[in-house]
Formats: C-alpha cells, structure tokens, sequence
C-alpha cells in the first residue's frame, strides 16, 4: 500500500508540472520517484538538483537522453529498485519512447537492463 500511495504520488506531481506529452510525463515521474528515493535515503524532502539543472538546459527529454548516455549507470537505478520503483528508470522510460531518442541511447537503455535483469 505504500509503494502505491508513493506511485500516486508521483504521478500528481508530474501531471502538476505540465509535460506535454506521455513521454515527458513518464520522465518527470522518473525525477520524482528518484527524489521519492533520496528523501526516504536523507530523512528529509531532497532534490535532485543537478537533473533539474539538466531538464532546465535541455529540456525533460535532452536530459533522459543525456543521463542514459553517460558511460556509467544512472546513480538513481540502484537506489529505485532498492524502494521497488525500478519502472521509473529514465532507461525504462526511454525503452517506451524509443522514437523520441537515439539509436545510440536506445541501446545503452537495453543493454544495461539485461545486465541489471541478470545481476
């Protein structure tokens, strides 16, 4: 019951925030669930200052795109799965909207979800 109340949760927050489209909504989840995680992690309401940063100068799906690409793994994977919210990986987002993003970031998202599948 409390996955769920923080699932709906999230959901208000990104529908609050104005995406405009599904893709960018399921995006801004992913931000909220990560600082859903980060909150729980520091006992105390927590925000993920640099993604906001990223979504600011490059928009909500330049910066998926910019965070998947990164030769190392999303910091906020590990620590989703840990609360049960691994659906909210920006890797998981972009594997729904693969029209939105490259080819390149596409197989990244792939590849790292069938390690994380395996480990």
């Amino acid at each position: 019951m409390a996955k769920e109340a923080k699932e709906r949760a999230v959901q208000l927050r990104a529908e609050a925030y104005g995406a405009k489209s599904d893709a960018e909504r399921k995006a801004l989840e992913a931000v909220y669930a990560y600082e859903e995680v980060l909150s729980a992690r520091n006992g105390r309401k927590t925000r993920a200052g640099r993604t906001w940063q990223m979504i600011t100068r490059h928009g909500i799906i330049g910066a998926v795109e910019r965070a998947v690409n990164r030769p190392t793994e999303t910091q906020g994977y590990i620590a989703l799965v840990e609360m049960g919210l691994e659906d909210y990986a920006f890797e998981n987002v972009m594997l729904r909207h693969t029209d939105l993003f490259s080819d390149q970031a596409v197989k990244i998202s792939r590849e790292r979800i069938e390690q994380w599948k395996n480990s």
